[in-house]
């Protein structure tokens, strides 16, 4: 099999040994990466995330990536977002008010409904919908309070429930944003990223 390399952008809020673990299972090669030219180059990028919507940008932020990421994501480049990483593609988040998102999707995320217990934490069902190519319908793992209520215009979509249906997983183009980790899911995540890194 042959050795693809993925960059994986720095954000300080990242578990990345279950990142690497994953990936190396692939058979492929992380680069942890920090600076503009590396993202918008990169064959393959992976945005992680754990934790919050503001502790994310502010990172992206520090390290002049915002506008790097934005232009690979304009030039449809094969981009995996991942938990926080999706959330920070929206325009803003209720989890961090004022603090502007990527805005490479229309929308805000919310926090989950106040009857259900927060953080979902925990495997939780995906549905995937028509037009999906990489999400496949199963079981996935989920660590998250805030969530996508709906997929935007333009975008295949998985669905999850948790007090009502939310965003899985988006698919758009090159771009692949998930919210539940697929580090940590076994091997639906497993054969999800396959699917991704097979991808011309």
């Amino acid at each position: 099999m042959t050795i693809q390399e993925v960059a994986v952008v720095r954000t300080g809020i990242a578990n990345l040994a279950s990142v690497f673990a994953a990936l190396g299972r692939l058979n492929a090669t992380p680069r942890l990466v920090h600076d503009g030219m590396a993202i918008e180059r990169a064959a393959r990028l992976m945005l992680p995330g754990v934790g919050s919507f503001g502790a994310a940008m502010a990172a992206l932020t520090a390290d002049g990536l915002i506008e790097p990421l934005r232009a690979r994501l304009a030039a449809d480049r094969p981009t995996l977002a991942v938990c926080v990483g999706l959330q920070v593609l929206f325009a803003a988040s209720e989890e961090s008010p004022g603090v502007a998102g990527l805005g490479v999707l229309a929308g805000t995320i919310a926090r989950f409904d106040a009857r259900v217990r927060v953080p979902q934490l925990g495997w939780n069902e995906v549905v995937a919908g028509t037009g999906c190519r990489w999400i496949r319908s199963g079981y996935a793992y989920f660590a998250n309070s805030y969530r996508a209520s709906a997929a935007p215009a333009g975008c295949a979509s998985a669905s999850a429930d948790h007090g009502g249906p939310f965003v899985a997983g988006l698919e758009r183009g090159a771009l692949l944003a998930l919210q539940c980790h697929p580090e940590l899911s076994g091997r639906w995540g497993h054969d999800l990223l396959g699917r991704w890194m097979a991808a011309s």
